[in-house]
């Protein structure tokens, strides 16, 4: 039966109704025996006892009455958006004698329930099917170039050429990374166990094969090493960004990633001059708090509870500082 005609079974104030036979059938008795007691036709005693009893009824049947809506705030608590069964819900799990306005309230969560369990549906099959096709033509991208950077008689124009295809491949490919990261509703890595230092050796690897020909320097400080329990993956997201960005804030120096106990840190360190002209100062960007790369490194360290700081000091340095509340000591398996 549809719920829509089910709807208008149920009677409208009916819960009132119950609970006003309830609460003046109590006064009714508890009148009676107070006027008994009152003339000696009933012990004192008794009509304690009777005054007890109705108060002890009426006090469980309105217990019983507001069951539906208790049960309808539990679900509804514990309700993640994820785990919800829509048909939990539903109009036909529900006594005739729910009051309409219980059952309104329970037809309109069924409907957006339903709701969003189809957008859910929706977002796993498009992040799904995206990261195949997105993936694809990066991955075939990625092995032209390198069969292309091992050809010999390359000419200089070409090999430059190379790098830039490699650079911005690689930049796509992160950014997919992070745009499909965010996509997704929950993930079953964001729960896994990794060291923090041994990731950004991984990202800084990556990243100085793409600053061949600039002249900015990474460097990772390690006074401290930890772990973290969540993604590894959009914490690698995340210092790509920073370190871009880093990158980006300045034509020449350097680029210093510092780990101490629960914060990673990136910096930009500008040298006053460029090599060969000491009249020319390098131009040095202040903290770019509205660009794509913070844009993306901010909603990351939102979703995964990563505080982000932005500071720019006074001189040639800018520093995005990352802080984790739930720094985990390295082990020695973490090391193997």
């Amino acid at each position: 039966m549809d719920s829509r005609v089910k709807a208008v079974t149920f009677r409208v104030g009916a819960f009132r109704r119950r609970i006003a036979w309830v609460f003046g059938l109590q006064f009714v008795i508890v009148a009676i025996v107070c006027i008994l007691g009152i003339y000696n036709v009933m012990p004192t005693a008794v009509v304690i006892a009777v005054i007890v009893i109705t108060t002890a009824i009426a006090w469980l049947t309105t217990r019983r009455e507001w069951r539906p809506v208790r049960a309808l705030a539990r679900l509804v608590n514990h309700w993640d958006g994820q785990q919800l069964d829509p048909e939990s819900l539903h109009l036909d799990q529900l006594s005739t004698h729910t009051d309409a306005d219980v059952a309104s309230l329970v037809h309109g969560l069924h409907g957006f329930a339903t709701r969003i369990a189809g957008y859910n549906q929706r977002e796993r099959n498009f992040t799904r099917d995206a990261s195949h096709e997105l993936r694809s033509p990066l991955t075939v991208i990625k092995m032209s170039v390198d069969m292309l950077t091992e050809e010999e008689g390359l000419s200089e124009f070409g090999a430059r050429s190379v790098r830039r295809i490699k650079r911005a491949t690689r930049e796509m490919e992160v950014l997919v990374e992070a745009l499909l990261l965010l996509a997704r509703e929950t993930d079953a890595t964001d729960s896994e166990r990794f060291v923090v230092n041994d990731v950004l050796h991984t990202e800084l690897a990556s990243a100085r094969e793409l600053l061949t020909g600039r002249p900015i320097e990474l460097l990772l400080e390690e006074p401290a090493s930890f772990a973290l329990r969540g993604s590894a993956q959009a914490f690698s997201v995340l210092c790509w960004q920073l370190i871009r960005n880093a990158c980006q804030q300045t034509e020449q120096g350097s680029v210093v990633i510092t780990v101490m106990p629960g914060v990673v840190s990136v910096s930009n360190h500008a040298d006053p001059h460029i090599p060969g002209d000491s009249s020319r100062p390098v131009r040095v960007h202040g903290a770019d708090r509205h660009g794509f790369e913070l844009a993306i490194a901010q909603r990351i360290s939102d979703r995964f509870g990563w505080p982000l700081e932005l500071q720019t000091r006074v001189g040639r340095e800018n520093i995005a500082r990352i802080r984790f509340s739930h720094p985990l000591p390295v082990e020695a398996s973490d090391k193997s």
